[in-house]
């Protein structure tokens, strides 16, 4: 079979030519307090990394830099410029989204912390907007696990798709044999730190 005999892809997958990765607020002062962090920080590098393996945008916001310091080094040095904010939601940063609609990006992989707070307002702001939300749950954290759970109900039942980073990595990828697959394939292959 090639790809002309496929069936056509369900909107409900995410591809390189309609999404984005947001990376929400994973900074030097609230990261040591996120319950099981080094997790978090590996899932959330690992999907900056096969988003530009892929050629997928990538954005970021930094909550209060001034108070809670700038993004972890292992982060930072995979972005770009960081917005700052002083909302809780990324929605303070609307340039960010606005530079995205512009593109034609109308869906959002979004991880980062923390779970409850800036990622859930975040998730609910985007639902509410029109865009279409994804939430690598292996990537995001909040300092009690009972908070990040309740935001993960609350952002699956408010219509968010609950995904991982695996399961991310490889949806954007879309297929094997190709340098990027093969690229993407040691990405989901690495052991934590």
């Amino acid at each position: 079979m090639n790809q002309t005999d496929r069936l056509s892809r369900s909107p409900e997958l995410m591809s390189v030519g309609d999404t984005a990765l947001l990376v929400v607020d994973v900074q030097e002062r609230l990261v040591p307090a996120i319950a099981d962090h080094r997790r978090v920080v590996w899932n959330v590098a690992r999907l900056i990394d096969g988003a530009k393996i892929l050629g997928l945008p990538v954005v970021a916001t930094e909550q209060y830099p001034k108070g809670l310091g700038p993004t972890v080094p292992e982060i930072a040095a995979r972005l770009g410029e960081i917005p700052s904010k002083l909302t809780f939601s990324c929605g303070g940063c609307p340039d960010v989204f606005a530079g995205l609609e512009s593109r034609g990006i109308h869906k959002v992989l979004v991880c980062g912390i923390e779970c409850h707070v800036c990622v859930q307002q975040t998730v609910l702001d985007l639902l509410a907007a029109g865009w279409r939300v994804y939430l690598a749950v292996d990537a995001v954290g909040s300092r009690h696990e009972l908070d990040c759970r309740t935001a993960l109900g609350r952002m699956d039942s408010s219509g968010a798709t609950l995904t991982t980073t695996e399961s991310a990595l490889f949806e954007w990828c879309d297929m094997a044999g190709t340098p990027e697959f093969k690229q993407i394939s040691q990405l989901v292959r690495q052991s934590p730190t």
